[in-house]
């Protein structure tokens, strides 16, 4: 039998906090932690490996938005956002911070489970469960391989596949993979973003030649062949 999903909620009203983890729990048969604090997360966070964070956004310490940057830079873990401020939001969706999804408040319990639960779903993609035949990515080793060979990648390059892997079969335009593949935001040309997306082709296609992972979508961005 599998083990339940764990949750790490980050919420500093306690009422608020106790109401999700009960729904959670007896609702979604997840495990659940709570934290109060923005600048405690990211030790917790480390601490427990959760298979999901449900981050608010107004935080004590440090807010949701710095926190949910900090997960980014080491982890794909998949992150929903929980803000009162709607016009925060094409902020947390337009992967300026890679969050996976987001929960107005005031909210109904029944619907953050749900939205949990499909955020997890869509997160077993790059677990394994739509990955192309042979494709292998560890992030908690930062590590790749393809057809069982262990594809040697630059940080970028590997930031680069994991952000396709974890919706395989979408498009992303070339801006929502700098934003995936920078952390820092810096401003490349889309140039920058074709050359590691050639230079990633390559290394996969010495592992199997004549196979090409990554399609082109003329005008649009790339998206990760299933």
């Amino acid at each position: 039998m599998n083990e339940p999903a764990t949750i790490l909620v980050v919420e500093d009203e306690e009422k608020i906090a106790s109401l999700l983890r009960d729904y959670l729990e007896r609702t979604g048969g997840y495990q659940t932690h709570w934290v109060g604090r923005g600048d405690e997360a990211l030790q917790v966070f480390d601490e427990i490996s959760p298979d999901l964070v449900l981050l608010d956004l107004m935080l004590p310490g440090m807010n949701g938005l710095d926190v949910c940057k900090a997960i980014r830079s080491k982890s794909r873990v998949p992150v929903i956002m929980v803000t009162a401020l709607v016009e925060e939001i094409d902020r947390l969706l337009g992967l300026e911070l890679g969050a996976d999804d987001y929960i107005c408040k005031p909210f109904s319990p029944r619907e953050v489970v749900a939205r949990v639960k499909a955020v997890l779903r869509r997160a077993g993609a790059f677990a394994g469960e739509l990955l192309p035949p042979g494709l292998q990515i560890d992030e908690s080793r930062h590590t790749a391989s393809f057809n069982d060979k262990q594809l040697k990648l630059s940080p970028v390059e590997f930031a680069l596949l994991s952000r396709l892997a974890a919706n395989p079969g979408q498009v992303f335009s070339r801006d929502q993979l700098m934003n995936s593949i920078y952390s820092d935001y810096r401003i490349v040309s889309d140039r920058t973003v074709d050359t590691h997306v050639k230079n990633l082709r390559r290394k996969l296609a010495e592992t199997a030649p004549g196979t090409d992972l990554i399609e082109s979508v003329y005008g649009v961005g790339y998206r990760l062949v299933t």
